[in-house]
């Protein structure tokens, strides 16, 4: 069927409703240049002001997700199942559920992307841990995950290509924000991996994608209604981003951290959020009745050493050293090491959460471009959390710095993202709502 993108155009323009014919010639033009740039610019915008229904959402979805490779993972043994998250600071969950939600039984096959922005994603995080691989062919990794049980690895060239063209002129139009466009965008490389369960983290806060939770409960409400439209199981969680997550901000620095959880030497909200995510894994793959559960049996599986194991025994699968989760001394680290200190005595009443987030990339953590080389040993640790007591001169957070770290910038990012007050701000939940 021959469809004018003139047609296109004009009827989304004008508030039409598109049909699912319509949808897919639009996707198809964009990969195979059919449609021009200027008309796919076009027609985001018109998205972008008129919306898109759930039906359309979701034709969108499965037409991008159908523009390249939809992975066969039938071939792996048992419920197989992934985890996105909108991005944040300090948000190392990955590396702790993937391993732990592996040991309970159901295979974790993770694709995730490199970082733009405040440092990098998963992948660069994995890739400070000396020899490790993320660049592994599709066999290989799925006889890895039927093997150890789990894996994570770069997304290939071939998954939904129609999303990479869409984002590219997305992000100089304007329309990044747009919420069919987001959820298409996130859902269309789910779907394409092939798992069976996904369960999305929806960050809200001064360091997330949506810095209202109204915006982010649209969000996660969406994304898991055209999910589960499609045939998977998806549940989302609305996480608190008006701190970062962890206490280590950088890509060495997270692997390090990540091994502490393991290890049962850290506590906090990263774990909790950790565990939170991979107790509804657990639950939606039917392992247990309740997330309760689910919390309780990921905790036995830290409490054993077999969630550290595990994931070493994945790091020794993609060719890195599996000594690292239990000798973190093996990671790169920062040559030098600066304190900034609190100026006041008084509360440490409130974060702005990207301010830190830049601060880290200014060091060499993040990047503004996807050429931008990291330095994967330099970032952030913070000495003190929203609520708690400090006084003057003491250490609200250590800058780790390296030979291209702007560390005026960072110092001056970290000044004014931390706020002192004379009272202690009323507590604030770290696990804001839940959408199945």
């Amino acid at each position: 069927m021959n469809i004018n993108p003139l047609d296109i155009l004009r009827k989304k323009r004008l508030g039409g409703e598109l049909t699912g014919e319509e949808i897919q010639a639009f996707v198809r033009g964009v990969v195979d240049g059919g449609f021009a740039d200027y008309q796919t610019s076009a027609l985001l915008m018109a998205i972008c002001i008129n919306g898109m229904t759930d039906r359309e959402t979701l034709d969108l979805t499965m037409a991008m997700a159908h523009s390249g490779d939809m992975l066969d993972l039938s071939d792996i043994d048992g419920v197989k199942a992934d985890k996105h998250s909108t991005g944040g600071v300090g948000d190392t969950t990955s590396l702790i559920l993937v391993p732990l939600v592996a040991c309970c039984g159901v295979k974790m096959a993770k694709m995730s992307g490199r970082g733009l922005g405040f440092t990098g994603g998963t992948l660069d995080k994995l890739e400070a841990i000396p020899g490790l691989s993320i660049d592994v062919d599709i066999d290989a990794f799925k006889a890895q995950v039927n093997r150890v049980g789990c894996a994570i690895i770069g997304q290939t060239a071939e998954l939904a290509p129609a999303d990479k063209a869409l984002y590219a002129l997305r992000d100089v139009t304007s329309t990044v924000d747009c919420l069919p466009l987001i959820v298409s965008s996130i859902l269309s490389k789910k779907l394409a991996a092939g798992c069976d369960v996904v369960v999305l983290d929806v960050k809200t806060g001064s360091g997330a994608i949506m810095d209202t939770e109204a915006q982010s409960r649209k969000l996660a409400e969406t994304m898991v209604r055209i999910g589960n439209m499609s045939g998977k199981r998806f549940s989302a969680l609305i996480t608190d981003m008006d701190q970062p997550l962890g206490d280590y901000i950088g890509n060495a620095l997270e692997v390090e951290e990540a091994i502490d959880v393991l290890s049962g030497r850290a506590q906090g909200a990263l774990k909790t959020v950790s565990l939170t995510l991979g107790a509804h894994i657990l639950r939606n793959a039917g392992v247990v009745a309740d997330v309760e559960a689910g919390k309780a049996l990921l905790e036995r599986k830290i409490q054993s050493g077999e969630g550290l194991r595990k994931f070493a025994e994945m790091i020794e699968a993609q060719g890195g050293d599996p000594r690292v989760a239990w000798d973190t001394s093996l990671l790169p680290r920062a040559k030098t090491l600066i304190d900034i200190a609190a100026e006041a005595d008084g509360y440490v009443a409130g974060m702005t959460t990207s301010d830190i987030g830049n601060a880290a990339r200014l060091l060499g953590a993040g990047r503004l471009h996807k050429t931008d080389v990291l330095d994967l040993s330099v970032g952030l640790v913070m000495k003190a959390r929203v609520g708690d007591r400090v006084r003057k001169g003491d250490a609200l957070c250590t800058l780790h710095v390296g030979e291209r770290s702007d560390v005026d910038g960072a110092a001056a990012l970290i000044r004014r993202s931390i706020t002192i007050g004379p009272e202690r701000p009323e507590a604030r939940p770290l696990i804001r709502a839940v959408v199945e």
